[in-house]
């Protein structure tokens, strides 16, 4: 069972990530709206470069939004009391896991079992 200050802890953590992931998904949306070729010069080498560059601020933006669902997900399961508790084994996470990946569903060795079966 956490503390409330580990649940404080928690939640600032979660909220924190979250705020990260939005700013980056407008700084990623703005990008994609802003794709002036006046600025990328003629040369193809530099248009094949500003094509790698977003189609890698694309894949980031999807992995952020996954990221975005876990972390709505970890703070629904902390405003009801369900977070720290893994979902395979229901015994609790270890609440330094839980500092460092504040969206963990699962304890480690429910995760590390789950690792190895993939």
């Amino acid at each position: 069972m956490l503390t409330d200050s580990q649940v404080a802890e928690l939640r600032m953590l979660l909220q924190a990530d979250r705020d990260r992931i939005l700013s980056a998904a407008q700084d990623a949306s703005s990008f994609s709206r802003d794709r002036d070729r006046t600025r990328i010069g003629r040369d193809s080498v530099d248009e094949s470069a500003e094509e790698a560059l977003y189609g890698t601020k694309l894949r980031l933006a999807d992995r952020d939004s996954q990221t975005l669902n876990a972390i709505e997900m970890a703070l629904v399961r902390l405003a009801s009391g369900n977070l720290g508790e893994c979902e395979e084994c229901e015994e609790p996470i270890a609440f330094a896991r839980l500092r460092a990946r504040p969206m963990s569903r699962l304890c480690i060795e429910c995760q590390e079992d789950q690792e190895d079966r993939s």
